[in-house]
């Protein structure tokens, strides 16, 4: 039996993309976000609840990029090859431990968005998601810290007084005509 001093772990890989979301090559993920950042393939979430609230999360502490911080329900990078539909509802289940009942495309949003905190560089091209939930979350505590439903107008509060991801207002008005088509114009959004 080997000694664990001796067990590797393999390297996280992200898909690179040129400006058009094309594939050209694969870096590691750590390497993809290091300034000035390499383009690469990621995802966002936002899962409603039947009364059109949004999840939010608390990304956990020990996250190496923006630990602490509120963000969409959740995010992610895709597996080299993995389409970022199977993605989202993949790390759906495994950072909150549901799956949605609804879940679909919403857009997608190209930014670089450098992260103060940790020099880390935000280069995405990011495939936008939106869908209802009907189960009761079940959090990562590794992935996730906490996690809140608000309307738009708790959220302008709770943003106005909590720290959020640098890419989290960039997602949330690129996703807006896709939300509004799952929760209605009622909710707000």
């Amino acid at each position: 039996m080997p000694d664990s001093k001796d067990v590797s772990v393999d390297p996280i890989m992200l898909e690179l993309v040129d400006e058009a979301g094309r594939t050209i090559g694969t870096a590691e993920k750590l390497a993809a976000h290091q300034a000035p950042g390499q383009l690469h393939r990621a995802f966002s979430v936002f899962l409603f609840d039947p009364a059109g609230r949004l999840l939010l999360q608390r990304r956990a502490l020990g996250k190496y990029h923006s630990p602490g911080v509120w963000s969409n329900t959740c995010c992610g990078h895709p597996l080299p090859g993995e389409p970022p539909f199977v993605a989202a509802a993949r790390r759906t289940a495994e950072e909150l431990g549901v799956s949605p009942v609804l879940l679909r495309e919403a857009g997608t949003v190209r930014y670089n968005h450098p992260d103060p905190q940790s020099g880390l560089v935000e280069q995405e091209f990011n495939h936008l998601f939106a869908g209802v939930l009907e189960q009761e979350v079940r959090p990562d505590p590794s992935e996730v810290g906490d996690t809140a439903f608000v309307t738009p107008q708790e959220l302008a509060r709770r943003h106005e007084q909590a720290p959020f991801s640098a890419w989290f207002m960039t997602v949330l008005d690129a996703a807006r005509p896709g939300i509004r088509a799952v929760t209605g114009p009622a909710a707000g959004w």
